[in-house]
C-alpha cells in the first residue's frame, strides 16, 4: 500500500520519514505556530481562509515560511489529494500546517537567544483522517465543560489570536478537569473570571435567542466562529461578542462549542449543572442545518455514522 506523504522542509516525503530533531525550537522552548482545516466530501473547507491566518501568526512570532501562502494551499491540496486516496470511502481529513524558528546551535539554559538569523524554519504540512467517534457523545448527550483553577494565559504575555502550541496551560487544565469527568472540555477563565476559550475550540452561549462569544481580545477568532457569525446573519439569530462569567453560563438558554473538527457541539452542562434543559437545543438544530447545506452533507449524521 501506498503511504501518505508529509511535506517537511521542502520535501514531499513518506510520513516514515518525516521527522523533528530533539533541538529543534518547537520542542526546546515549545516554538511552534500551527492551523488546521478539514475536508467535506473530501473538498477543503475555507483553508484559504486557515492558511491566511496561518501566516497572520507567522508574522506576529517573526517566523518567515520558506514559500508563499499560494504556494502552500497548494501543498495542502496535494497532499489532501494524495492521502485522501488512501483511505476509505467516505472518510474525511484534517490538514495540519506548523513551522517553528528550526534547529538551536545550542542546548542549554540560553536556548532562547541560541538562534539567530541563520536558522532555518522547520516547516511541515501533513494529513491525517477525522476520528469522528471521539465527538460522537458530544451529539448524543451533549458536552460537559469545567472550568479549572488554571487560567487562560494573559493577552499581556501572549496575544490569543495567534494559534501556537505553546500549550501547558491547557495540559494542565485537563489534569484538573479529568479529575471531574474524564470526558469533559476544560473551559478557562480569564484572570478576572470571565470565560474565554477551550484548548480546541470557541465557547458560546445563546440567551433569549442571541448567540454571544466572549470578547475578542481574550480569545483566538476561529474560522469555526466565523461561520456561525455568517450563519446567525443568514437565520437572523441575533450575535454579539462581549464578555460573561461562568454565572450567565448557568444561565443560558443553551451553549456550544465551536471548531473545525466538528463545526459546532452543544455544550449542556458546565461543571455538573445543565444548561438549559440539559439537551441539544433548537438554535443548535439551526445552526448545524444551516452548516449542513452549506457543504452538501448532514454533518452530525457523519459525525454518527462513524
Amino acid at each position: 500500500m501506498t503511504e501518505p506523504q508529509v511535506y517537511i522542509r521542502g520535501q514531499t516525503v513518506p510520513a516514515s520519514q518525516a521527522h523533528v530533531a530533539i533541538f529543534d525550537a518547537a520542542v526546546v522552548l515549545g516554538a511552534t505556530v500551527t492551523d488546521l482545516a478539514r475536508t467535506f466530501a473530501g473538498e477543503p473547507f475555507r483553508l484559504g481562509d486557515h492558511v491566511d491566518r496561518f501566516y497572520r501568526s507567522c508574522r506576529y512570532a517573526r517566523i518567515e515560511p520558506p514559500i508563499d501562502r499560494d504556494e502552500t494551499e497548494g501543498v495542502c491540496r496535494q497532499l489532501l489529494a494524495h492521502n485522501g486516496a488512501l483511505l476509505e470511502a467516505g472518510a474525511e481529513q484534517a490538514v495540519v500546517l506548523f513551522i517553528s524558528p528550526g534547529e538551536l546551535s545550542v542546548y542549554a539554559g540560553s536556548a532562547g537567544s541560541a538562534g539567530g538569523s541563520d536558522m532555518t524554519p522547520t516547516f511541515c504540512i501533513h494529513t491525517f483522517p477525522l476520528p469522528f467517534h471521539l465527538w460522537r457523545h458530544f451529539f448524543d448527550e451533549g458536552a460537559h465543560v469545567v472550568t479549572p483553577s488554571v487560567r487562560q494565559v494573559p493577552a499581556a504575555c501572549v496575544d490569543p489570536k495567534i494559534k501556537c502550541r505553546s500549550r501547558m496551560h491547557w495540559w494542565l487544565a485537563d489534569g484538573e478537569t479529568h479529575q471531574v469527568d474524564p470526558r469533559a472540555v476544560s473551559l478557562c477563565l480569564d484572570l478576572q473570571g470571565n470565560v474565554t476559550e477551550t484548548a480546541g475550540s470557541n465557547f458560546l452561549i445563546m440567551r433569549d435567542g442571541v448567540i454571544i462569544s466572549p470578547s475578542p481580545d481574550q480569545i483566538l477568532r476561529g474560522i469555526s466562529l466565523l461561520t456561525v457569525i455568517e450563519l446567525c446573519d443568514e437565520l437572523g439569530i441575533g450575535f454579539e461578542e462581549r464578555n460573561f462569567q461562568v454565572y450567565d453560563v448557568v444561565n443560558a438558554d443553551e451553549a456550544y462549542l465551536a471548531t473545525t473538527p466538528y463545526c459546532l457541539a452543544p455544550v449542556t452542562k458546565i461543571n455538573g449543572i445543565d444548561v438549559g434543559t440539559g439537551q441539544p437545543g433548537p438554535v443548535f438544530g439551526r445552526l448545524m442545518a444551516g452548516w449542513s447545506k452549506r457543504v452538501g452533507l448532514d454533518i452530525v449524521n457523519q459525525i454518527r455514522a462513524d
